[in-house]
């Protein structure tokens, strides 16, 4: 399976190298047709959520349609090859997660190099992930998960979105740092994991807020701490891990990238478009709603953020001793 993906990833990045290439759009007239917006991970997840929301946003700031296209799969490796292979003229975006800052270290024979082949579009917020287990689990606080984890060496299992997502890294930093035995089953997106979370056939998942915390509250699984340093805002009743696990830190962040070469003029009108849905009231409550913080910045500020977490996770994937071939 592993060696289909790669072909499959190299030979995205090779038919792009064949294309002749399309006229680039001028920012006058654009979007005259619909936008594509390419996810890494399964509808229903964080992700999803967030890009839906922005997507609306956008289709009726711009009057044509921001299209969300669910590419799921390889830690989100798949849309983002599918993005770099696809023509540089602003019609096709990539929604930009932690998976991939994380990617470029994890994964050692990626086709492609995040940072060089894409240019850095827009921020929309940051986020923390937050641990939630089973309702099965006869644990209430991080220190009794950790326990209970101690005392069951390698019975309990996690779920991740994919591997090289900050939700699979939050868990080998969990591990690395609390010395806990688990057994890593990654899915094709969180929104797939849940049913298993609730059946509690996988026992826990370090989720991206949005939808850990549609679960938590809708009573299918039970809280237990955020990955942020401190508590989060938006829900400052949790606990933050580090109160328990001194030290521990994983915050993600949500932005736009688009193809290498997209024309300036498209990156800088969608920019300030994102910025200005930032200043919304409407739509930075339902960022609130699910957990998030508005961020906007330039487009150098989010790829110098890119380029720093892409630096921050690569320590972290030292520090853990993981990789994927």
């Amino acid at each position: 399976m592993i060696g289909f993906l790669r072909v499959s990833l190299f030979s995205l990045v090779f038919l792009a190298s064949l294309a002749t290439g399309v006229a680039p759009s001028s920012a006058a007239d654009y979007p005259n047709r619909p936008v594509r917006w390419l996810i890494g991970f399964a509808a229903g997840g964080p992700v999803d959520i967030v890009a839906r929301i922005m997507s609306q946003w956008l289709s009726e700031r711009f009057g044509q349609q921001f299209v969300v296209e669910n590419r799921a799969g390889s830690g989100g490796n798949i849309a983002a090859a599918a993005a770099i292979s696809s023509p540089a003229d602003g019609y096709t975006l990539l929604f930009v997660a932690p998976n991939n800052a994380i990617s470029t270290s994890l994964y050692k024979k990626l086709p492609y190099d995040f940072i060089r082949d894409t240019v850095p579009v827009a921020s929309i917020m940051q986020l923390t992930n937050m641990l939630v287990v089973s309702n099965a689990m006869p644990v209430k606080t991080v220190q009794e998960f950790i326990d209970y984890c101690k005392a069951n060496p390698g019975k309990i299992s996690y779920a991740s979105s994919g591997n090289g997502t900050s939700v699979h890294m939050s868990a080998e930093l969990f591990k690395a740092m609390t010395k806990c035995d688990m057994v890593h089953v990654p899915y094709r997106g969180s929104a797939i994991a849940f049913p298993d979370i609730i059946s509690n056939k996988v026992q826990l998942i370090f989720d991206n807020l949005p939808s850990a915390l549609e679960q938590s509250r809708g009573g299918s699984v039970r809280a237990l701490g955020v990955t942020s340093p401190q508590r989060w805002s938006t829900v400052p009743e949790i606990p933050a891990i580090a109160e328990t696990v001194p030290g521990f830190e994983s915050v993600g962040f949500y932005g736009i990238s688009a193809p290498k070469g997209t024309p300036p003029e498209i990156v800088d009108l969608l920019n300030k478009a994102i910025d200005e849905a930032l200043k919304d009231p409407k739509l930075v409550a339902r960022l609130a709603e699910v957990g998030g913080i508005p961020k906007p910045m330039t487009p150098a500020q989010f790829g110098k953020l890119i380029a720093d977490e892409t630096e921050k996770w690569r320590k972290v994937v030292e520090f853990a001793g993981v990789s994927v071939d």
